[in-house]
């Protein structure tokens, strides 16, 4: 097991991926360098009010700990109360313009420090359309399944079933998006198959998503697609609050808040038992893109 890897890996990841956003909005993120008192720190980068981006962040934590929190031993009750360290680079970018979707990606790694180490890698990205364009969909499952295939042929679908799962609104029955990969508590093929499997998500990222937003950042859009972009946005505000595990665990943890919050929309609404018109495309979304599909 070699951490100290794997955080020269994320702490590049975090550059390379913020440079190139940055040349897509033409705006220079913020740096915001923090420390936790219990142990570690974070580099957060941010960006609001940008050309492209309303709001979003890129972010990475190196943080420690001498108890863990309950969201970190849930599945696994054998380690509560262990020491811990925990980094990752997480990241939620909220474009303006309604037509470019908001994406999400995070790659993290978890090890308790006790005698007898446990250690598990995390992450994956997803994809939240509010105007559904199939090649975009395609484009963004194809990037995950390539970047997994070299790992076992039974990886992508295991993920992407295991993304599906998780980013799903139980108390609404809906999906949060298109879904991509997600997986958890991953150790099975060993620390440097593990490790270059995650090297592989996270490289990938940039290569799903970029394409997409180039590909849409100009499309037109009124007050129609805003107001429903807004209403949408609830539930991604919805699903970070109630379920993300990530999100748990920072503020279990005493991590820093506005990093952890930094992947809430700026802008939101909320409407009482609100229904798209019948054949409109806010319609299209729900029927043909948030149900469980082969993109791929």
């Amino acid at each position: 097991m070699n951490s100290l890897a794997v955080k020269t890996y994320l702490l590049a990841l975090q550059q390379r991926i913020v440079g190139a956003l940055e040349a897509l909005d033409g705006s220079p993120f913020r740096t915001d360098s923090w420390q936790r008192p219990e142990g570690g720190g974070g580099i957060s980068r941010l960006i609001e009010e940008g050309h492209f981006f309303e709001r979003g962040g890129v972010n990475f934590s190196h943080v420690t700990g001498t108890k863990l929190p309950p969201s970190a031993s849930a599945l696994r009750p054998e380690i509560a109360g262990a020491p811990w360290e925990a980094m990752g680079v997480s990241l939620v970018l909220h474009p303006r313009n309604p037509h470019v979707p908001t994406v999400h990606m995070n790659v993290r790694f978890f090890c308790t420090t006790g005698a007898t180490p446990v250690w598990w890698f995390g992450g994956g990205m997803d994809l939240t359309p509010y105007y559904g364009y199939v090649e975009d969909a395609q484009h963004f499952h194809r990037t995950c399944k390539s970047a997994l295939d070299r790992f076992g042929s039974e990886i992508y679908p295991r993920f992407k079933k295991w993304c599906d799962d998780y980013f799903f609104l139980r108390h609404r029955n809906e999906p949060r998006g298109i879904g991509g990969i997600f997986f958890d508590d991953f150790s099975e093929p060993g620390f440097d198959k593990s490790f270059a499997l995650l090297q592989s998500a996270g490289d990938a990222f940039l290569s799903g998503y970029l394409p997409i937003a180039e590909r849409r950042k100009d499309t037109p859009y009124g007050e129609k697609e805003r107001d429903f972009q807004a209403y949408r946005r609830g539930r991604y505000v919805e699903f970070n609050l109630v379920y993300d595990r990530g999100t748990l665990f920072g503020l279990q943890s005493g991590g820093r808040t506005e990093s952890i919050l930094m992947s809430l929309p700026p802008v939101v609404k909320w409407r009482y038992d609100w229904k798209p018109e019948t054949g409109s495309a806010e319609e299209k979304l729900y029927s043909e893109f948030l149900v469980a599909r082969d993109w791929a």
